[in-house]
């Protein structure tokens, strides 16, 4: 198994940072690669964030209502070599 981060996209051209607004995973779901496992919010837009890969989620690193830099991790997976 590969550790794989899932960031939060940049989604525009002057998007510096996103907000969590809903999980739509949980830890310890599995996932199948451009699923959505996640809804974000930015200053213009709301979109999902899919899974980079297909695995399992492991550990959840930023909470709902939590804002995220663009490119900083959201949440950990395990995914196939």
């Amino acid at each position: 198994m590969v550790e794989v981060k899932i960031l939060m996209p940049k989604l525009g051209l002057t998007m510096k940072s996103g907000t969590i607004v809903e999980w739509l995973k949980k830890e310890g779901d599995e996932v199948r690669e451009g699923e959505p496992v996640a809804v974000i919010t930015t200053e213009k837009m709301t979109a999902q964030v899919q899974a980079p890969k297909s695995g399992r989620i492991v550990k959840i690193l930023a909470p709902v209502n939590s804002e995220v830099p663009v490119g900083e991790p959201i949440a950990i997976m395990e995914a196939e070599g």
